[in-house]
């Protein structure tokens, strides 16, 4: 039997490893200046953290879960995204608690699962990277994340963004609007697609979100939730525009715009970027939003939310797109060439001793003849061939030759293995 992953994953190679690495950490760095932390949840929860937040109605619940029952019958799903299973720790945790600094801000990364058919930059196993500030109702603190987002990007080197913003209102500014769309959409239903049908009803706000193409003839023509709200949504609004403004971030506001999730009230956010990489015309690569109502929601008192989310997959491919240069990890400072049997275990302390020193090291370990080993420094560019064998051994010296320059010496082994970096001053 032939072995291979299953569908709609992928296996991370070293060399593309640490591209993910690079954005890993700058993610980290820019969410520090912020003042987020990292938090970790299970790749798995009990089924209604995600149907409960989500909405029964949502793509997610309804056809891309990977739920199961476990062997206790509980019935289990793998995390489609990121923000329930963080607001469920927040509550089990007690994190809203007084002597919990607010707004509680967090950052966490890793896997999510949702079955769908995969394509280039959309697997059944992807990685998102995503933040959640929690315990203020503060326009500025919807501008804090999206400015940090835009800050993000920049440090990934994308920089060609497009920004569009809309709001979903509150309570009754959704009420209303709902009652529209109803209206606005019940003369068409025999017409509306079945998904469509079924959610009419049950959330009115997700027909604006169908891909289907007779759909779409009618959205273009619904009422804008932009003429429901209500005085405070209205003021929540303009503020958050106002200091988007005062920040310099240019952006669009785009009223027809709904999040995929149930959950969401008052500011919601898309980043864009037109690259072919990810299809033709401009395609969202990062998006998020306020939910105002979600803790409540998993048994929590009434705490606000503010947060985002973006697809690793699909950002290192637009990286890669547009040319961003990766560092390279995988730099070998020294190559430790060993002469003989009597040098096998004098290499290993060698190059034992420089990765003390934080110095990439490495040495042969296939038992080859010293023209192999030598081949073998030259072709993984290591910036300092070592040679060590019998006569080196006798005289307690080592040859030392960089690589960049042609330079050679003979240093003491002592000096080597305590103090590399004044033996190779000496070669430069």
């Amino acid at each position: 039997m032939r072995y291979q992953r299953p569908k709609g994953t992928a296996d991370i190679l070293p060399g593309a490893s640490q591209h993910w690495q690079y954005v890993e950490n700058i993610a980290r760095d820019v969410f520090r200046k912020y003042r987020f932390e990292e938090i970790r949840t299970p790749l798995f929860e009990n089924f209604e953290v995600f149907s409960r937040t989500s909405g029964d109605t949502s793509d997610i619940v309804t056809k891309e879960m990977y739920d199961f029952k476990d062997k206790g019958d509980r019935h289990i799903s793998l995390r489609p995204e990121g923000t329930a299973g963080v607001v469920r720790a927040f509550v089990e945790n007690k994190l809203y608690g007084p002597e919990v600094q607010k707004p509680f801000k967090t950052y966490y990364m890793g896997q999510m699962y949702r079955y769908e058919r995969p394509q280039s930059g959309r697997l059944r196993e992807f990685h998102q990277i995503g933040v959640e500030a929690f315990g203020s109702d503060e326009p500025a603190l919807d501008v804090e994340v999206i400015a940090m987002g835009m800050d993000l990007f920049k440090h990934f080197g994308i920089n060609n963004l497009r920004l569009a913003i809309n709001t979903l209102g509150d309570k009754e500014t959704r009420e209303n609007y709902r009652q529209a769309l109803i209206d606005f959409l019940e003369p068409h239903f025999d017409e509306l697609s079945e998904d469509s049908q079924v959610r009419l009803h049950k959330n009115p706000l997700r027909v604006l979100d169908s891909k289907d193409k007779q759909d779409q003839k009618f959205v273009a023509d619904a009422p804008s939730i932009l003429d429901y709200l209500t005085d405070d949504a209205k003021a929540h609004f303009e503020t958050v525009k106002a200091l988007l403004t005062a920040l310099g971030i240019d952006y669009e506001v785009d009223s027809t715009m709904v999040r995929g999730l149930d959950y969401y009230n008052h500011t919601i956010f898309e980043f864009m970027v037109d690259s072919k990489a990810l299809g033709h015309g401009y395609t969202t690569v990062c998006a998020g939003g306020r939910y105002n109502g979600l803790v409540e929601e998993l048994g929590g008192p009434e705490v606000s939310g503010v947060g985002f989310g973006l697809g690793m997959e699909r950002l290192i491919l637009l990286m890669e797109a547009e040319g961003v240069e990766f560092p390279d990890t995988r730099k070998l400072d020294a190559y430790v060439v060993g002469i003989g049997d009597a040098a096998d275990a004098a290499t290993l302390k060698v190059v034992q001793a420089l990765r003390s020193q934080d110095f990439a090291a490495d040495r042969d370990y296939l038992a080859r003849k010293p023209k192999a080993q030598f081949k073998t420094a030259d072709r993984l560019n290591a910036a300092y061939t070592l040679t060590l064998g019998e006569a080196e051994l006798a005289a307690n010296t080592i040859h030392v030759k960089n690589m960049a320059t042609g330079n050679e010496v003979s240093a003491p082994l002592d000096d080597v293995l305590t103090d590399f970096a004044n033996v190779i001053a000496s070669t430069n």
